[in-house]
């Protein structure tokens, strides 16, 4: 699609995400179809690895927008979001002033010193300015309760107030996507802002599709295979369940071994591709391969 291009319906969104290796489904599709042309948040919320921050970066590929991405944790704080001022840079003009004798008119000097290109932006007041944009809010339920109240702020007008500068407002709001893996619940006020999709791991033939479509050089008998054991380990309550990523992450590591199919002894030694955890690992060796690899 060309440049700031909106897809005209789902299929066709759908299609488009297809030409770029990420295959959605219909519910998904309309979902991201529905952000882009109500200009409301899309809340993604699913298991790690499914997909959900490389939808972001699809949508922005296909639509030709710059992508800006915040990623949050805990203790991030409102400055680290919006902006900050360049201390460094305005005590270095502060010098110069001083040494010009430009310093005998304070009101001046403090007025220059918030000058715009003192000011270093951070991703929410980025995909403001920069606009239309995709605005990538990865990882949402680590944030504090504090910052997802500044969040519903921000989002409901997409308007920030610099005290120094004034007001910054999207000339076209960001598609913002935001991301969450259950770690605790997002407020019911924020999701509300936004519109609500739940990504499971895929069925076993969409697996397989993504599998073939992203990693062209594996074989399709062990794509077929990898698909088949990493939807069987996903039966095992592990600690955590493999998403689509780290079926990626294996078939990859299992092709650089020079694998066209997968075997038992081949997966158990690859484990560390797919599961995470040490107690997964041992969980998964203590059955037999061959149950659940074949063999």
């Amino acid at each position: 699609m060309s440049e700031h291009t909106v897809p005209g319906s789902p299929d066709e969104l759908a299609a488009a995400l297809d030409a770029t290796g990420y295959l959605p489904d219909q519910g998904l599709a309309t979902a991201a179809y529905l952000a882009l042309v109500m200009h409301r948040p899309l809340f993604l919320e699913g298991e790690a690895g499914v997909g959900k921050t490389a939808l972001a970066q699809a949508l922005a590929q296909i639509t030709g927008r710059p992508i800006y991405r915040l990623q949050c944790y805990e203790g991030l704080e409102a400055s680290q979001a919006l902006y900050d001022w360049d201390f460094g840079r305005q005590l270095l003009h502060l010098r110069a002033a001083e040494a010009a004798h430009a310093a005998d008119d304070p009101a001046r000097l403090e007025a220059s010193l918030y000058d715009r290109r003192f000011l270093l932006a951070r991703p929410l007041l980025q995909a403001l300015e920069d606009s239309p944009s995709v605005l990538l809010i990865d990882e949402v339920d680590r944030a504090d309760d504090e910052f997802e109240a500044f969040l519903l702020e921000v989002l409901s007008d997409f308007t920030i107030s610099i005290p120094e500068l004034g007001t910054v407002r999207a000339q076209t709001p960001p598609l913002v996507v935001l991301t969450s893996n259950r770690t605790r619940e997002v407020h019911d006020a924020l999701k509300r802002r936004c519109l609500y999709h739940w990504l499971a791991h895929p069925d076993f033939d969409r697996e397989v599709a993504i599998l073939r479509r992203r990693l062209p050089e594996v074989t399709e008998q062990l794509a077929h295979q990898v698909a088949r054991a990493t939807a069987t380990l996903r039966t095992l309550d592990l600690l955590k369940p493999p998403g689509v990523a780290e079926s990626m992450d294996w078939a990859t590591a299992l092709h650089t071994l020079g694998a066209r199919e997968l075997d038992p002894d081949l997966a158990a030694r690859t484990l560390g591709a797919v599961l995470k955890y040490r107690e997964d690992t041992e969980r998964v060796q203590f059955l037999r391969p061959e149950a659940l690899f074949g063999g």
